[in-house]
């Protein structure tokens, strides 16, 4: 997933992910072309361990901005999944950097 630069920008809210008093990831939303956005990186030794799901699920009950969008490789299966798993549906397609991706919405609760 896409994140926004730089990080600094006060309107991007931004949390670490913290598993077992480490840094496992981060998550972040931001605005882009008048959407709100949200991503997330988890490292590679926390994958498959419920991290990002969990993660994503905690933030978005911070974060009370609706719709929200993600946009992920049609490639990346697991994102697709932890995504679905947080309310997020297909809405669109779309392609960057050569990647094909999904454009992915949460709406209202």
């Amino acid at each position: 997933m896409r994140s926004p630069e730089p990080l600094a920008d006060e309107t991007v809210i931004k949390k670490a992910v913290l598993l077992d008093g480490r840094v496992a990831g981060n998550v972040v939303c931001w605005e882009q072309d008048g959407d709100r956005l949200v991503g997330y990186w988890i490292g590679k030794e926390y994958w498959g361990r419920g991290v990002a799901t969990r993660a994503l699920s905690k933030f978005l009950g911070h974060v009370k901005t609706r719709p929200l969008y993600a946009r992920v490789a049609k490639h990346n299966v697991a994102s697709i999944r932890v995504l679905e798993k947080s309310g997020f549906i297909v809405s669109g397609e779309g392609e960057a950097d050569d990647v094909d991706e999904l454009v992915m919405k949460l709406a209202e609760p």
